[in-house]
Order: C-alpha cells, then structure tokens, then sequence
C-alpha cells in the first residue's frame, strides 16, 4: 500500500514538472522576439526533449515494474514451498498419531 502511494507521488510529481516546464517554455517562446521559423524550430526541439524525458521515465518505471514482479513471483514460489512443506509435514503428524491411536 505504501509504495503504491510512492510510485503515485512520483508519477504526480514528475507529471506536474513536466507540465510546469511545457508551460514556461511556452510562455518564454511566446514572449521571446524571435522569427517565426526559429520559434518553431525551438518549440520542435522543446517537444523533442520532452519525448525523450517521458521515454526515458517510461523505460525506467517498465524496468521497475518488471524487476517488482520478478521479485514478487520468486517470493510466492519461495512461500508455496514453505506452505507445501508446512501441509506434508502436518499430514504426517496426523497419520502418526491416527497410527498410534490404533495401536491402544
């Protein structure tokens, strides 16, 4: 429950940047002197960056993600075995002592 709310700040978080810095980007192209061609050109190279920002946080929470489940996949298989363990050797018990009850 506690890292949900983490990765959720964090989403948050680094979306409200990214809006804060399409709207200042914005607003100083926009209140920049520049031609018509270079403001163009510099808002292609903002949206660029931008890109490249996002793929690269995807490609990092992707590679959370999957390292999360990994490790989540091995501590299951890690408890069932212990769980499994735990029931045989119960199972066990209860025969030994069905076996010694007989005997009296």
């Amino acid at each position: 429950m506690a890292d949900e709310d983490k990765s959720t700040s964090v989403g948050t978080v680094f979306l409200s940047f990214l809006a804060g810095a399409a709207v200042g980007a914005g607003l100083g192209l926009l209140l920049a002197p520049k031609s018509g061609s270079e403001m163009r050109e510099n808002i292609m190279d903002l949206t660029d960056d931008a890109l490249d920002k996002i793929k690269g946080f995807t490609k990092e929470a992707q590679s959370k993600i999957m390292d999360t489940y990994e490790e989540t996949k091995d501590l299951i298989s890690e408890k069932k075995t212990i769980i499994t363990s735990a029931i045989e050797a119960g199972k066990e018990a209860m025969d030994r002592e069905k076996e010694k009850y007989k005997q009296v």
